[in-house]
């Protein structure tokens, strides 16, 4: 869903909402059985509209990498048949970039040598005993020395860490999540 003021270049693939009466609850209720992909909240006040929406829904903070090894390579993970990027929760106390470089370490096997900037932040909603869910994950760039074996945390249902290439990235976003993709196109790696 995009909450914009403004009409995006591309609208033939977008479904406009109309934000007076809109409630985030119903919406999500109705996404099982429609077949658009693309929601368009058109306002002009985004912000106060997000507002509103997280005020409604549990928000829960969570942390991941997007990890270099000095060959180039990316590290992705294979969990819950798609493959992703390492993240987790943010534990009470802990400061987000803290646990973006703990969750990369715990779900991977390895040592971040450095996290650097913050790439971007990504939403997404799923339900839990019955709960909208409002998941933000701050994304961040990390680098690891050489290229280490990895270790997936199986107790995660992490089943596999590999190293990518950057020209084998593409192949890997066909079996991916939406939000994936956009921290990867936000680094042009897609």
């Amino acid at each position: 869903m995009f909450i914009t003021h403004e009409l995006p270049a591309q609208i033939e693939k977008i479904q406009q909402i109309e934000v007076e009466g809109f409630g985030f609850e119903s919406f999500y209720k109705n996404l099982k059985s429609s077949k658009k992909k693309n929601y368009l909240l058109l306002t002009k006040n985004p912000d106060a509209v997000f507002k509103k929406i997280k005020k409604d829904l549990t928000v829960i903070k969570a942390a991941g990498g997007l990890v270099a090894n000095a060959k180039g390579e990316f590290l992705f993970i294979f969990r819950n048949k798609k493959w992703d990027l390492p993240k987790g929760k943010v534990d009470k106390g802990e400061k987000v970039k803290d646990a973006a470089v703990r969750e990369v370490e715990e779900e991977c096997g390895v040592k971040v040598e450095k996290r650097n900037e913050r790439i971007c932040k990504t939403y997404h909603v799923y339900e839990m005993g019955g709960e909208l869910i409002l998941k933000r994950t701050s994304w961040y760039h990390m680098t690891v020395k050489g290229s280490p074996k990895l270790v997936p945390q199986l107790e995660e249902g992490i089943t596999e860490a590999v190293w990518i290439a950057p020209h084998e990235i593409k192949a890997k976003v066909k079996n991916t999540y939406a939000l994936i993709t956009d921290v990867l196109k936000s680094e042009k790696l897609v």
